[in-house]
Parts: C-alpha cells; structure tokens; sequence
C-alpha cells in the first residue's frame, strides 16, 4: 500500500460500494418470471461487517434496482441503501448529506464509467482488475481480487489496516 493511499484510507469514515462487477462478478441471473439473483461473496460479507464494526459506516450506491440487494443489505446491517440511482453524483450527495460527511471522508468502490463522477469526489477511490479501464485510470487503488471474489474484502481490510484496526478485527477469530 502507497502512503498516499494509507493517509487516504486513514480519514475514511464510510465506505460506499457499487453493486454489479464491485459486490457480484456482474452475472446477472433472471429467472423465466424475471425474478433476479446475484451471487455474493461470503469473504465480502465478512470483510463488511468487520469494517463496520470498527467505526466505519458501509453503504450501498447501485443504478440498478433489486430484491436480492435489499436482502444481502439487511442480511449484513447495512442502512444506507440506495438503488436505483441513475445519477451516482447525485446520489453520493446524498449519502454525504444524509451522514454528514465531507467527501474526503468517503471511499467508493465501482467499476464502469457509471462509477467515474463518484470515484473523482470521494477521498478514496477503488475499482476492479475487471472494470472499464476508464474507471481503473480514475481509482487510486484497484484491488488484485475481482469483482464478486474478495475485492471488497481487500478494500475493506486495506482501510482498516490503515487505521489500525484490522488486527483487533481479526484478533476475535485467532483466541
């Protein structure tokens, strides 16, 4: 990790992430009654719920609109849920807005060019080795994990290491 990144990631106070290519490998699966499935990373699942319990907020900012999204959200206490959100400028407004929050103070994580308004704002941009390589050129860090396979894992224990919080994380599972 550079320290240009380490001194990012150590102000990080939220950690928003896009949903499709960041959370899932992209895949989306319909079903004949157009019902919607997303696969999701138990590694991701974890890393979230570890960097929220160490004092940084995690939320969601997605375009697209779905069941499985509310569920996985609700699934790992995340409450800061927007879907559907065409304009991710807007909607990262909100989000600072709605906590408070300066954008030096929020990471985002997303990997089509949908992403790039956010990635240029926020204090700390991530994106995937399988984004649009627009999105890549506007990140900070693109983690080595892809989409959908421990890459908000990565983004996830990089802030906390950052902040000094990732040993006392993993500390609880080696007792």
């Amino acid at each position: 990790m550079t320290s240009d990144i380490e001194a990012r990631a150590r102000g990080i106070r939220i950690a928003i992430f896009d949903v499709d290519g960041v959370m899932t490998d992209g895949t989306l699966f319909l079903d004949d009654q157009g019902n919607e499935t997303k696969g999701f990373s138990v590694l991701d699942g974890l890393g979230l719920k570890m960097l929220s319990d160490s004092g940084v907020r995690v939320a969601i900012l997605t375009g697209r609109r779905s069941r499985c999204v509310e569920l996985r959200a609700a699934n790992l206490g995340i409450r800061l849920l927007w879907q559907g959100v065409e304009d991710k400028r807007a909607g990262f407004a909100e989000i600072l807005e709605a906590t408070g929050l300066a954008p030096e103070a929020a990471s985002y994580m997303g990997d089509d060019v949908v992403d790039i308004p956010v990635l240029r704002r926020c204090g700390l941009a991530f994106s995937v080795p399988g984004g649009h390589v627009l999105a890549k050129e506007h990140a900070h860090h693109v983690t080595s994990a892809d989409g959908g396979r421990g890459a908000v894992r990565e983004v996830c224990e990089l802030i906390m290491r950052a902040q000094g919080t990732l040993d006392a994380r993993l500390r609880a599972y080696l007792a």
